[in-house]
C-alpha cells in the first residue's frame, strides 16, 4: 500500500479524552493523526503532557498498545489529564468545550524528546497546543531544532484559543499546512485577503507565507491540493456520517503518508479521500481500518 516506509514521523501537541454525554473516548487532533500513521506500519512518537491521574495511565497505557513511541509523553503533577466537552448536530459535526488549563498546556522538553525530534522525517503540530505558553515555546524550540524534518501544520480553530500572530508564525515555520474552508477565508481575511475562491486564497496563503504545499478540506464536497504549484481536486466519497470527529485527521495522516512515500498527489488524495469518508461513517475519532477494507471502499468507489 505504500512503497516506502522508512519514514519516521512525529506527533506534538494534545492528548485527551472526548466526552459525548456518558461515553469517553482517547482523543485529541495530534494523537489521531499519530495513530491513522502508524497504523499504516509508519515509526510514530507522540509528544504530549498527561497527569498524575487515571485518565493519563489510560491514555499512556493506549498509546503503548497502538504501537506509539510513547517515551515523549510526560507526566505533570499539578494539572490534569485533558478533556473536551463533545456536542454533535443532527448531522453528526461536533462541536468542542475545551476545559483549560489541562496537562498538555505544560508540555517542556526532555533530553528524550529532543531525541525523538532529531530523528524525525516528518512533524505534525496544530494550533490550539499554542494557547499556553509553555506548550506553545516548547513547540517553536522544537520545530528550530531539525530544520530536515517535513514540518506539517494542522490549522484547528478553536475560539478563543487563538489569535492571528501566533498562526502567522505557525504558517511560516510549515512546510505543508492543511485548512477547512472556513478557516482558510477567516485566515486570509484576517491577513488582508478577501475573496471566496478557494484557489486564490490558497494561493495567497502559499505565497504569504512561502508555504510550497497547502491542502483545504470542503466536507462533503471534497478537497483541494497545492503541491510543487500544481492544484488538484477530489470530489470526496459519499458515506452516511456517523460522526465527523477525527475524519479530518485521518484524511491528513493518510494524504501526508501517502504523499512522503509515494510522491503521486492524485493518488494520494484518493487514498486520503478514502480514509476520511470511512472514519467518518463510524462513531469516535479512532476506528480501526485495515488496508483491505481501504481498498475494497476505493474499488467499490471508482
Amino acid at each position: 500500500m505504500f512503497s516506502n516506509k522508512n519514514i519516521n514521523a512525529v506527533s506534538y501537541g494534545e492528548v485527551l479524552f472526548d466526552v459525548f454525554g456518558e461515553e469517553k473516548k482517547i482523543g485529541g487532533a495530534p494523537l489521531n493523526l499519530a495513530l491513522r500513521t502508524a497504523s499504516f506500519g509508519f515509526p510514530v512518537a507522540m509528544i504530549s503532557a498527561i497527569g498524575n491521574d487515571e485518565d493519563g495511565k489510560v491514555i499512556c497505557d493506549y498509546v503503548k498498545d497502538h504501537q506509539l513511541d510513547a517515551n515523549g509523553i510526560i507526566t505533570v503533577a499539578d494539572y490534569n489529564t485533558g478533556v473536551v466537552q463533545v456536542s454533535l448536530n443532527e448531522r453528526g459535526s461536533a462541536t468542542y468545550e475545551i476545559k483549560f488549563p489541562s496537562a498538555w498546556d505544560f508540555i517542556t522538553i526532555n533530553e528524550e524528546t529532543e531525541k525523538l525530534v532529531k530523528n524525525a522525517d516528518v512533524f505534525f503540530y496544530g494550533s490550539l497546543i499554542c494557547r499556553n505558553e509553555v506548550s506553545k515555546n516548547t513547540l517553536f524550540q522544537l520545530l528550530d531544532s531539525n530544520p530536515n524534518m517535513f514540518k506539517v501544520f494542522d490549522v484547528n480553530l478553536r475560539k478563543p484559543h487563538y489569535n492571528i500572530e501566533v498562526l502567522k508564525q505557525l504558517m511560516d515555520k510549515a512546510d505543508f499546512i492543511k485548512f477547512n474552508d472556513e478557516e482558510i477565508l477567516e485566515i486570509a481575511s484576517e491577513l488582508g485577503f478577501n475573496s471566496e475562491d478557494l484557489e486564490e486564497n490558497i494561493r495567497f496563503i502559499s505565497n504569504k507565507t512561502n508555504t510550497k504545499s497547502i491542502c483545504v478540506t470542503l466536507g462533503k464536497h471534497g478537497s483541494i491540493l497545492l503541491w510543487e504549484g500544481v492544484m488538484y481536486r477530489h470530489g470526496g466519497y459519499p458515506v452516511k456520517v456517523a460522526d465527523t470527529v477525527g475524519a479530518g485527521d485521518s484524511f491528513l495522516a493518510s494524504l501526508i503518508a501517502k504523499l512522503i512515500s509515494d510522491k503521486n498527489p492524485d493518488a494520494a488524495l484518493d487514498f486520503a479521500s478514502a480514509v476520511g469518508a470511512l472514519v467518518a461513517s463510524y462513531t469516535g475519532a479512532n476506528p480501526k481500518l485495515d488496508n483491505a477494507e481501504i481498498e475494497e471502499f476505493l474499488k467499490e468507489n471508482v
